[in-house]
């Protein structure tokens, strides 16, 4: 396993499971943006930004996901608890990569498209040791993607309810984050209702 010093593996973690309940039930990760399916964008910006290995955590219609998007050289997990909220997914994210040598995790969400590579790399940058802590932020508010060290997995695994995710862990280590501002080169909008679909190309 590397040291920090050398080339730490920073693996990507994309939540993709939701199933875009005010969008009339269609499945986030299926919807188009520049004639593919979202999911298979969120999964270069991770691949762009420097993440590696990628990981995918797929909730509602998942087998249609897998037939539709290229996830080739993906580890794809499927989260049966989806419905629950992101905090089921970014358990089953966490879950998977426990114990595969990742230093840490940097976790994008497939619904914010105005976030690219730049801001994955920003972040990514940030990583010091297993032990820290990193997020974007906008205009000094804290977003995604955000970046857990290895050693935080097993506690926000733990906290990860509903739709809370890792919030309550990062409030309660709020001196540790590092805030990595990415308001220049990126948009922290997400994409849950049908006004929104118009953000997409």
């Amino acid at each position: 396993m590397s040291s920090p010093s050398e080339n730490p593996v920073i693996a990507g973690l994309l939540l993709a499971a939701g199933g875009g309940r005010r969008l009339g039930g269609r499945p986030k990760a299926l919807l188009p943006h520049r004639g593919r399916p979202l999911v298979e964008h969120a999964v270069r910006t991770l691949r762009d930004g420097g993440c590696g290995p990628l990981h995918v955590v797929l909730g509602a219609a998942a087998d249609e996901v897998r037939g539709r998007a290229d996830l080739s050289g993906c580890v794809v997990t499927d989260n049966p608890e989806w419905a629950e909220g992101m905090g089921s997914s970014l358990r089953a994210g966490l879950r998977a990569l426990s114990g595969s040598g990742a230093d840490a995790a940097l976790v994008l969400l497939v619904d914010q498209p105005g976030i690219g590579a730049e801001a994955v790399a920003r972040v990514r940058s940030a990583y010091h040791s297993r032990s820290g802590l990193a997020a974007a932020s906008y205009d000094g508010e804290r977003g995604h993607p955000v970046l857990f060290g290895a050693d935080h997995w097993a506690d926000i695994a733990e906290a990860a309810v509903g739709d809370r995710g890792a919030r309550d862990h990062l409030r309660a280590h709020r001196d540790a984050v590092t805030l990595v501002e990415c308001s220049d080169v990126a948009q922290a909008y997400d994409i849950d209702t049908p006004e929104d679909l118009t953000r997409l190309e």
